[in-house]
């Protein structure tokens, strides 16, 4: 039972992509200034996702991790707060003939996992919707769910002190000119209003979670990207 001060995640979020054409949208704008299957290989890749494995795609949204890897791996969970993006990657399987994805709707508070633990974990973009104290009980659920040596890939916008207002000046000023003025807009949006933190306190929050960090590397001192093993 959900304690009555609990974070909401539930919320702004999940009403975000309530509709078919925002969802789409989240696609276009996003094509525009991410090399999306260039990150989605690169998960894979390092992940040793493979024939067998059953994986899971928290947060995946549109389902690009999701899609690809059910090419490979025997099934993949496709998990998400926003039913519409569910339907999207559901619609996205049917046209690709794909029958290995079940689509399951909760967030990293709220889902509830019934099945056996699953081989790893993708998720990207996701975790920052959270204040850092709740990052910590997502990441040690997510945990939960994955066997022991198990792998977990985590992409989000995490900062490096060092430089940090002359990094995010950088980032806007190309994520504007490849992706347009609502590209940075929405980054804007992002920095003000949502909860991405430093690269000290999201890796010592997934060690006291029982994972091992055996990756970790920075784009731009914005976005951290880390593949880690579940300890045993």
């Amino acid at each position: 039972m959900k304690a009555s001060w609990q974070w909401k995640e539930e919320g702004e979020l999940s009403r975000k992509f309530s509709d078919r054409a925002e969802v789409a949208a989240y696609d276009e704008r996003h094509g525009r200034f991410r090399d999306i299957e260039g990150e989605v290989a690169a998960a894979l890749a390092g992940l040793g996702a493979g024939p067998g494995q059953v994986v899971a795609d928290f947060a995946c949204g549109t389902g690009a991790f999701a899609l690809r890897a059910a090419r490979v791996c025997r099934r993949v969970l496709a998990i998400d707060l926003s039913a519409e993006m569910l339907d999207y990657v559901a619609w996205r399987a049917r046209e690709a003939g794909l029958d290995n994805i079940v689509c399951l709707r909760g967030g990293f508070l709220t889902y509830v996992h019934e099945e056996a633990p699953v081989d790893a974990v993708h998720t990207s973009l996701g975790l920052h919707h959270l204040p850092d104290f709740w990052k910590a009980k997502a990441l040690a659920r997510l945990a939960e769910m994955i066997q022991p040596g198990g792998r977990l890939h985590l992409m989000d916008v995490v900062f490096q002190p060092e430089n940090l207002e002359t990094n995010i000046g950088a980032w806007l000023g190309q994520s504007e000119a490849q992706g347009g003025p609502e590209v940075a807009e929405s980054i804007r949006t992002h920095l003000s209003r949502e909860y991405s933190t430093y690269d000290w306190i999201l890796e010592g929050l997934l060690e006291r979670a029982g994972f091992r960090i055996d990756q970790a590397t920075s784009k731009g001192g914005v976005l951290g990207d880390y593949f880690c093993t579940r300890a045993g």
